[in-house]
């Protein structure tokens, strides 16, 4: 009998709405040029917050990138992914026509604070002015399962769908579910996260997460792995990856642009970041055997970056752990340090940025980082050019949970591919 036929997972499309840039052309130029896009929270209703600075989605009109029908019954979060959706669909050229069944396409989110702004303003006029005030749509707009409803809907697609509600490494979770509901036999999936946690609920919520940085000062807010490291900033936005088959992809002309390769996550306990070391090294590990990939092939790694000196020392030692003295030496960024931390939508902008930065043959620098006080290589200043061809994802969440991916470039995938979303 003969073997059965390994079904590959490759990304094909890549969407961004991020502080960034709104596009993946002008997000991969701000990583790439290392442009700080955190700044001074401008929402209303913040401004007495202890929260100072943050990283907004600039220059997005909702109104432009959703259809007022979705418009009215969701929130921003969904309006950013449904943006990123159809940025990823048109990268992947991926239309009605190429689809042989709704079937054959899923959409998996995640999705760690749903939709507060909406849930807000609703529950603003409950209290204000009475039930009879309140829209109908309060029931789902809010909901961490909106995303994935309304961009299955939106694009007719009725394969298997679903939605991680977790902490940041949920982002790459939902990846790894992807990944095996093609393997599963699935032709394609919709996969990613986007987030808008900046509301003045939505940020009141965060304010007892005690690795938050109450910073003033933009430059010096999110500063990883220095001494000065004061915490993490968080932000808006996301990124949303049209993920197929590997055969089903090139029977319809499409490119192949990296293939998701391997994943695993443990979990560690909330803040227990001296733990996290040994779930992280392990989900390294694991992830990298699921790949076939020894740790010496591992060309690049966008670092988790929380920016306290517990979780940055821990996450510095898993790296060394589970590659041993290849970690000292691999090249490492966080070009999220710009942009900050959009939860669940962070890991899935680093995985967007690693398949960029291996067509590209560009590792995109750490901003505003630099006098490193770890055994890392990491990679500040300026974008650092080396031949990339496997690049390990790593994420852990405030809730406890660790998780890593391995994305590959194969032989005759194509390199500084320009994007067609932006």
């Amino acid at each position: 009998m003969n073997p059965r036929r390994i079904r590959r997972a490759v990304v094909t499309g890549i969407g961004v709405v991020a502080p960034g840039g709104v596009g993946t052309e002008a997000f991969w130029k701000s990583a790439v040029e290392g442009v700080g896009a955190l700044d001074r929270i401008t929402r209303e209703g913040c401004g007495h917050l202890p929260l100072r600075v943050a990283g907004e989605v600039r220059g997005f009109d909702p109104a432009e990138a959703v259809e007022g029908n979705y418009l009215v019954q969701t929130d921003r979060f969904t309006h950013f992914a449904m943006a990123a959706t159809a940025m990823a669909l048109e990268d992947a050229r991926l239309g009605r026509a190429d689809i042989g069944s709704p079937y054959s396409v899923g959409v998996v989110t995640a999705a760690g604070s749903g939709g507060g702004e909406f849930g807000q303003r609703e529950l603003q006029k409950l209290w204000g002015r009475g039930s009879r005030h309140v829209g109908p749509y309060q029931s789902i707009a809010w909901f961490y399962a909106a995303s994935t409803g309304q961009i299955s809907i939106r694009g007719g697609f009725k394969g298997p769908c679903g939605v991680v509600a977790a902490d940041e490494a949920g982002g790459l979770d939902a990846l790894a579910h992807a990944a095996r509901a093609v393997g599963r036999g699935t032709d394609g999936v919709v996969v990613g996260a986007a987030e808008a946690p900046l509301a003045p609920y939505s940020m009141v919520c965060q304010l007892g997460y005690p690795e938050l940085s109450t910073e003033d000062d933009p430059e010096r807010a999110y500063r990883p792995f220095t001494a000065a490291a004061r915490g993490f900033v968080p932000a808006e936005g996301g990124a949303m990856l049209v993920v197929e088959e590997e055969d089903a992809a090139l029977r319809r002309g499409a490119e192949p642009r990296a293939t998701v390769a391997g994943h695993a996550a443990t979990f560690t306990g909330a803040s227990r970041w001296d733990r996290s070391r040994e779930g992280l090294a392990r989900a390294i590990r694991t992830a990298l055997a699921e790949a076939g990939c020894a740790p010496e092939e591992v060309d690049v790694v966008f670092a988790d970056a929380l920016g306290t000196a517990e979780a940055d020392r821990a996450e510095a030692l898993a790296i060394a752990d589970a590659l041993g003295a290849h970690g000292r030496r691999v090249p490492v960024t966080a070009p999220k340090t710009g942009t900050g931390r959009a939860y669940c939508g962070a890991p899935v902008l680093d995985a967007a940025a690693a398949v960029l930065a291996m067509e590209h043959g560009l590792v995109p620098p750490t901003p505003n980082v630099s006098d490193i006080c770890h055994d890392l290589d990491l990679v500040t200043s300026r974008a650092r050019s080396a031949e990339l061809r496997t690049a390990l994802v790593l994420s852990r969440g405030l809730m406890g949970s660790n998780a890593a991916l391995v994305l590959r470039r194969e032989t005759g995938q194509p390199t500084h591919r320009r994007s067609a979303s932006a």
